[in-house]
């Protein structure tokens, strides 16, 4: 059985799969702010309320991004903490490949968007074929008005915000933009672990020292005013005089 976590978006996951591919339980929580604070009773909810032990677990598969920062340091930690404690290999899934695996039908191309900051949306480019998902591009970070020259053709759409990025997207790509229907959107953890059990039975896992979320650009940080390492200017020390 495999554990699931997403938390790289602010509607986060958990849930337990099945090495058969069958979905033993979930947990999806639509956090009413941008905090992870309910991440960890769901994680305990999960276990209790479907019966799941820590023993039973063969491998944690965990959303590492691109997506909310804070989300997936809370996840990824959490995944390496399980891991570490019980001997087990942790397996990270890209968060828009997850993402774009929720639509199981079709022949058009599946662009996965996740919102990022400053108007921009992290997104990548998938096709389903004969042996299942094929990834077209790489994970990237863009602005709504640079969509068009990533999509070139009629392409079926996968997000975390529906009533958002539906309409920018029609906005921006016009005909071109087909909309999965809603019930598709928002990524789920168990098409996180679906994923991982794929990866698990190639024997595919990933280090615990090395594994690292995927944010696809620089962190916005300030330096703290009040930091004692921080060398004051002069103005700041004599003041304006």
């Amino acid at each position: 059985m495999i554990l699931a976590i997403n938390t790289s978006t602010a509607q986060f996951s958990v849930a337990a799969v099945q090495e058969s591919g069958s979905l033993l339980a979930e947990q999806v929580i639509a956090a009413k702010s941008k905090n992870f604070r309910a991440f960890m009773p769901a994680l305990d909810s999960l276990m209790e309320h479907s019966g799941v032990e820590f023993k039973d677990v063969e491998a944690v598969a965990v959303a590492i991004g691109p997506g909310s920062f804070t989300g997936l340091r809370v996840g990824l930690a959490t995944a390496k903490g399980i891991c570490q404690g019980l001997g087990i290999p942790v397996i990270g899934i890209s968060s828009l490949e997850a993402m774009a695996s929720q639509w199981p039908e079709g022949t058009l191309p599946i662009c996965s968007i996740i919102d990022s900051r400053k108007g921009e949306v992290s997104t990548a480019l998938f096709r389903r074929d004969n042996e299942g998902l094929v990834r077209l591009t790489a994970d990237t970070c863009l602005k709504y008005g640079d969509l068009p020259g990533l999509i070139k053709g009629t392409t079926l759409f996968l997000g975390n915000d529906f009533d958002h990025q539906e309409i920018m997207i029609r906005k921006t790509l016009g005909p071109k933009a087909k909309a999965a229907p809603p019930q598709f959107w928002g990524l789920r953890a168990s098409a996180v672990g679906l994923l991982g059990v794929k990866r698990m039975k190639e024997h595919q896992f990933d280090s615990l020292l090395n594994l690292t979320p995927s944010y696809l650009r620089p962190p916005d940080i300030r330096p703290n005013p009040f930091s004692p390492d921080r060398v004051l200017s002069q103005r700041e020390v004599w003041g304006d005089k």
